[in-house]
């Protein structure tokens, strides 16, 4: 594990926007990145100036056109909202900047397009940390695997409501608990799944129920809109031969089944260790960084991958604008299902 001061490359960076979100993971996160925080552009000068005298007392703006006429900077982390997001990127982009942009990307599908079309061979990561934790990469690597593969369904637990009048949540540009924080599951959801097909809400008039989605590939996603208190967030894998199941992000097993033979079979322990369950889970026993929020969570490894990508000069693949758009894409049909298969274009 590298500290920001182990590195000896390091990106030249400013950080754009360092309300209560950034101040509480984003800025906690660069100490692990090889990033140097040239900048801290905030609209409240108060907090911008407070800011940059904690993180190397570095220079500190109000607006960003001042901070890239007068900063020698590389990229920008953007962690504002996204009303502001697709003009902030579109921004930096134009100005010669990679972007790491936080979640939800946009307000609009339509927005994610127009950032698209100012990308040109800037590096941009949209912070869609879940589709980033370490459970969801070995849920990624179990279904892909020879070994076992063959995915069949997902099933993933979020306290989450879908809000019945969609026409206009999308019409006003509002902004809603679907898109602030559904993001996290939907996440989970298509970086294992992959592309969507279609998606169908079944709801109550209190928006929880279940959000069906079909992806291109024949996998089905069911995520249950739940209510209730927490911890609730869980997901399970269901294959041919085996199941996984993914218990608050810090917890997951994997299930391959006994031998097993009907009315013969008499011990639930089957000898060697090929069969059952394999667990893994946080070291909480320990004061070390993966039992850490940022890392469990996913903050590390999306921000992490984005400064490799930045570092490497390769594109990444991972939390792309398009990975984003289809994103937003399910999100706005979710608003508009009401119980119809809603079919997603290219």
């Amino acid at each position: 594990m590298s500290y920001q001061r182990d590195f000896d490359k390091r990106i030249k960076v400013g950080v754009i926007g360092a309300g209560s979100h950034c101040y509480r993971n984003v800025l906690p996160t660069m100490n692990y990145l090889p990033v140097e925080i040239k900048a801290i552009c905030d609209v409240n000068e108060a907090v911008a100036k407070k800011t940059a005298k904690q993180y190397g007392d570095c220079a500190y703006y109000t607006n960003t056109r001042d901070m890239y006429e007068k900063e020698d900077i590389e990229a920008v982390f953007i962690s504002v909202g996204p009303q502001l997001h697709p003009m902030l990127t579109i921004e930096a982009l134009d100005a010669g900047m990679h972007v790491w942009v936080e979640k939800p990307v946009a307000m609009r599908a339509d927005d994610v397009r127009q950032m698209i079309d100012h990308r040109g061979d800037r590096i941009v990561v949209v912070g869609l940390k879940k589709a980033f934790m370490p459970v969801t990469e070995k849920a990624i690597e179990i279904a892909n695997s020879e070994k076992y593969g063959r995915l069949k369904s997902i099933l993933a637990i979020y306290p989450m409501s879908i809000p019945q009048n969609g026409e206009q949540v999308l019409e006003e540009r509002q902004f809603v608990n679907w898109l602030a924080n559904g993001v996290h599951p939907l996440a989970f959801l298509m970086a294992v799944g992959g592309s969507v097909a279609s998606v169908t809400a079944h709801c109550r008039e209190d928006g929880h129920g279940v959000f069906v989605m079909e992806f291109k590939n024949g996998v089905i996603g069911n995520f249950h809109l739940a209510s209730g208190p927490l911890p609730m967030e869980a997901y399970c894998l269901y294959g041919e031969g085996w199941h996984l199941n993914i218990h608050n992000n810090n917890r997951i097993e994997l299930q391959r089944g006994i031998p097993f033979e009907y009315g013969k079979t008499t011990s639930f322990i089957s000898p060697g260790d090929d069969s059952g369950a394999v667990v893994w889970e946080a070291q909480n026993c320990l004061a070390t960084l993966e039992n850490k929020a940022l890392f469990i969570q996913g903050f590390y490894s999306e921000m992490k991958y984005f400064c490799d990508c930045v570092l490497e000069k390769r594109t990444a693949e991972k939390g792309t604008l398009e990975f984003a758009l289809e994103m937003m894409k399910v999100y706005e049909a979710g608003l508009l299902s009401k119980g119809k298969a809603i079919y997603l274009r290219s």
